[in-house]
């Protein structure tokens, strides 16, 4: 049987900052071919944002089976400075695990390794669906792996995606959809000149205040059933003026909006460059997802029910945090994220209780068993 523990260590100890590549995809489909699945691997993109490798397997069920799946990604972010170990020499400590990735989410996939190893052959057609590329921008990762699987007919039912996104406990956290993000960056042109002669020069610092003014006051909406109330957040001013005598020539800034159901991506960054072209000034937005709801029921029934059986918490259905992947999966399939506790995901020292993991693997186990049984 596979020690779940044990094969978070030998993932964390494969370096795999984003984009990743290589030997962590080696080590995964060493364990995968044992247990009956056809691997395919693939490199899709190029520089600067790739290339990307991505992982799709597969154990067929029966003719007309169920098909459920397991998805997550492989890369990790930089470690950084001032680990207490090595962050790619996993290391135990007490009752934890410590290293990139254990919780951010290796060891989620390695519970789901340890999970499908326990679901029958002929309970149904199980897939697992692993990236290099969540943590990075995501254009070669999630979305090559959805057009594999179109293309070969092998699109599931329901998906569970690992992040982790249990806040204090183990299980007190699922995540039903998640709220959209686009970043657009404004930008006012001026004319420079001397400060002692502002009527040969227009100054654009003004009309950006005014603009991010209007914006900063915006209320977008007020939330809904399942969605926090969207936020816009100026995370960025710049105007690069080295000159205290001298009106710059340029004044440009940048805006992040997280948004609910209520909105697309492009309504708002219509709404923003309406405003932004009122100064004198545009916008170019980036959106980098929809947001999107899996409603409760069948799947968030299964999910609750299992986590119920292994913690004795049922947990809250959530659309809070950032984005992921499902942001992508869920044009397939109904998709659901559960996973560990992310208190130190993204943080020096990461750490996931051992206990944990044996925990989440029986959870994903009962989850498998029930999505296929149907």
């Amino acid at each position: 049987m596979i020690d779940v523990v044990e094969l978070t260590e030998a993932l964390i100890a494969c370096p795999s900052v984003t984009p990743a590549t290589g030997t962590v995809f080696d080590c995964l489909e060493q364990r995968l071919q044992p247990l009956g699945f056809e691997v395919h691997r693939a490199l899709s993109g190029e520089a600067p944002d790739g290339p990307v490798e991505n992982l799709f397997a597969i154990r067929r069920g029966p003719a007309g089976s169920r098909h459920f799946a397991f998805a997550g990604h492989l890369d990790v972010v930089p470690p950084g400075e001032g680990w207490t170990s090595g962050p790619f020499l996993p290391e135990r400590r007490g009752d934890l695990l410590h290293g990139r990735g254990a919780v951010d989410m290796k060891g989620a996939i390695a519970a789901m390794i340890a999970a499908v190893e326990q679901v029958p052959a002929e309970a149904g057609t199980i897939s697992l669906i692993f990236t290099g590329d969540e943590e990075g921008p995501a254009k070669y990762g999630t979305l090559a792996l959805i057009d594999h699987m179109r293309a070969t007919g092998q699109v599931p039912d329901m998906c569970l995606v690992g992040e982790p996104t249990s806040a204090h406990r183990l299980g007190d956290t699922m995540k039903i959809g998640r709220r959209g993000s686009v970043n657009i960056w404004l930008e006012v042109e001026g004319r420079e000149g001397h400060v002692a002669y502002p009527h040969l020069a227009d100054n654009p610092a003004p009309r950006m205040v005014a603009m991010l003014a209007e914006l900063d006051a915006l209320v977008l909406d007020e939330g809904t059933d399942w969605f926090q109330p969207s936020n816009l957040e100026i995370t960025d001013i710049a105007i690069g003026n080295p000159a205290t005598n001298v009106i710059p020539p340029k004044a440009s800034a940048r805006i992040s909006i997280r948004f609910n159901d209520l909105h697309t991506g492009q309504s708002l960054a219509d709404r923003v460059s309406a405003i932004a072209a009122r100064h004198g000034g545009t916008a170019r937005p980036v959106i980098s997802g929809e947001a999107f709801l899996t409603p409760p029921g069948e799947f968030s029934a299964i999910i609750a029910a299992a986590v119920e059986a292994e913690t004795g918490l049922v947990p809250e259905a959530s659309t809070t945090g950032g984005t992921s992947d499902a942001r992508f999966l869920k044009a397939l399939c109904p998709v659901i994220e559960f996973g560990l506790c992310n208190a130190t995901m993204h943080k020096r020292d990461e750490a996931v209780a051992m206990a944990d993991l044996e925990a989440l693997a029986r959870i994903y186990a009962r989850v498998a068993k029930a999505a296929l049984a149907g």
